[in-house]
């Protein structure tokens, strides 16, 4: 852990995201622990400090990452053997159904292969990593089936220009169209929706945004500290520290339900963690949302205007938890609350 800190303070601001990506795989410090295999919670730990520095890396490294899982827990780890393939290669995962993206398979040159067409949406990573695994459907409309792409293919054209947002635009969120791209088959149809590991990745997605949480909070413990050193210990301004103090509860609350969560999937891998993963999920998001509205209001304009790493953070962390579902995922939670009936306990008991 110590070392990736230490590479991630060491990367060069110059280069972007694409290349600080290939610098983590190049030295190695993508090989997490798998999820559920008994260190969930320090493959959440390596997520948030990737997040904490930069939000638009973490998600290109947290999808790189995804992608590792997913060939592993499909049993396509020889896949990797069999596509030609630059060492030390960048995946990513896209498996948005936004409409009306949406990429249809037909029969490839061998049973193992298809060929792809259609366009899909919130393409992370589009310029810059080497393989993608996507969800594509047949022309009858079943499945998803999840396909390896590689992006180095005449048949993969990258639109550039639908990305709008000046949050995550580091990310390279692309929108990528495929013509006659050929793919090769990962796992059976559906099985990387019914894998237990679907929602261990959406967890890991919340240990993501407590990483951007914990960045904008270390910036305002940067600046109290900072102030005492040079006022020689005069008194912090009263709303600093009530802002401090309520960005303490809603970061540690945050933090113990992860930890919790990483513990019982590490208890229980090969169950549904659907309620797991929304619980944290949502708990996560509100978390990001008032850390930065307590940190802003606390530290005023000035970090936004001239520090570009906060003004960044503050930037990328409001779009990046807009892929929690909001009100749906509340009540998707809900539902799964209710049907966990015990009749000694309410759902609620200490």
């Amino acid at each position: 852990m110590n070392l990736l800190r230490q590479t991630l303070a060491a990367l060069n601001p110059v280069q972007g995201c694409g290349p600080w990506l290939q610098q983590l795989v190049q030295q190695q410090q993508d090989q997490l622990p798998l999820p559920g295999a008994g260190h969930t919670l320090a493959r959440w730990q390596a997520l948030a400090d990737v997040a904490a520095c930069d939000l638009s890396l973490v998600k290109l490294f947290e999808g790189h990452t995804d992608a590792l899982a997913i060939l592993h827990e499909l049993d396509a780890d020889n896949l990797l053997g069999r596509i030609a393939r630059p060492e030390h290669a960048c995946w990513a995962v896209w498996a948005s159904e936004a409409p009306p993206g949406r990429v249809t398979i037909t029969a490839g040159a061998s049973p193992e292969t298809v060929q792809l067409n259609g366009i899909k949406h919130w393409c992370s990573g589009a310029s810059s990593v080497d393989f993608a695994l996507l969800t594509a459907w047949q022309a009858d409309g079943s499945g998803p089936q999840l396909v390896a792409l590689p992006l180095a293919q005449a048949g993969v054209h990258v639109v550039p220009d639908a990305w709008q947002a000046v949050g995550m635009a580091a990310s390279g969120s692309f929108d990528v169209q495929l013509t006659r791209a050929t793919g090769w088959r990962v796992g059976k149809p559906r099985a990387y929706l019914s894998r237990p590991g679907f929602w261990h990745g959406g967890a890991g997605i919340a240990a993501c945004w407590y990483g951007g949480a914990m960045g904008l909070a270390n910036s305002l413990h940067q600046s109290m500290v900072d102030m005492a050193l040079r006022t020689g210990g005069a008194p912090w301004s009263p709303f600093k520290l009530a802002a401090t103090g309520r960005v303490d509860v809603v970061l540690r609350s945050t933090a113990l339900l992860l930890i919790d969560a990483a513990r019982w999937i590490d208890e229980h891998p090969a169950n549904d963690a659907c309620t797991t993963a929304l619980r944290v999920r949502l708990a996560a998001q509100a978390c990001a949302q008032q850390v930065l509205d307590e940190v802003g209001r606390a530290l005023g304009p000035t970090p936004f205007c001239h520090n570009a790493a906060f003004a960044r953070l503050a930037a990328d962390l409001p779009v990046f938890i807009r892929q929690c579902s909001a009100d749906a995922d509340f009540a998707a939670l809900g539902q799964q609350v209710l049907q966990q009936v015990d009749g000694n306990h309410t759902p609620w008991s200490l």
